[in-house]
């Protein structure tokens, strides 16, 4: 009598382990705010390691920060624990995160003398805060703007890629295409805008 084989048990998907994981952490205590403070510790860590030469450290700390980043937002919709405040808390860690990290990163080529890359550095600064700020406006007028080539997501993979492969140079090549993408999705947000805004007068009956 042949021995009955038993059910072959499957493993469980990668969308089967995020629930899994999202309902345990429905039921613990954790708030969205701690895991937006624990990425932003994160990140000053990685900046603090930056500043100090281990920019490889620093880049696995900054991918680690980045991730809880990541989950802040999408945790505080799924478990009901969001708030205004909350909202609020996240949008403004997300900038100390990567402003922290960028200038650590610019202190470093200064100290290689990178003069021209640590130029790129500050625009990349300004050009991250600047995309940031135009969706703000824009949906304070009425106009949802989440377009471009360079969001938060693409310049966290940009600037984690370069810390991580710093030992096959990839650093400064990496802030200059993090510069030019972020300067060309403020551009590309400004036009939208505009474009959006004059749509919007040339429909209204007192246009």
């Amino acid at each position: 009598m042949a021995a009955l084989s038993s059910p072959t048990r499957q493993r469980p998907t990668a969308r089967e382990y995020q629930a899994i994981v999202t309902g345990r952490l429905i039921e613990s205590r954790l708030t969205p705010n701690a895991i937006s403070l624990t990425g932003l510790a994160l990140c000053l860590g990685a900046a603090a390691l930056i500043w100090t030469d281990h920019i490889f450290l620093g880049g696995l700390a900054f991918v680690f920060g980045s991730i809880c980043d990541t989950l802040d937002g999408r945790y505080a919709r799924t478990s009901g624990k969001g708030s205004p405040f909350g909202a609020f808390l996240d949008s403004t860690i997300d900038r100390v995160e990567e402003g922290v990290v960028l200038a650590a990163v610019a202190y470093r080529l200064a100290i290689d003398g990178e003069e021209l890359a640590v130029a790129a550095v500050v625009v990349a600064v300004l050009a991250s805060l600047l995309v940031s700020y135009t969706r703000a406006r824009a949906e304070a007028l009425g106009v949802e703007c989440k377009v471009g080539i360079a969001d938060r997501l693409v310049r966290v993979v940009i600037l984690s890629a370069g810390l991580i492969l710093v030992g096959v140079d990839l650093l400064i090549p990496a802030v200059y295409v993090l510069a030019g993408l972020s300067v060309i999705t403020v551009l590309q947000r400004v036009f939208h805008v505009r474009g959006e805004l004059v749509a919007r007068n040339a429909a209204s009956p007192t246009g």
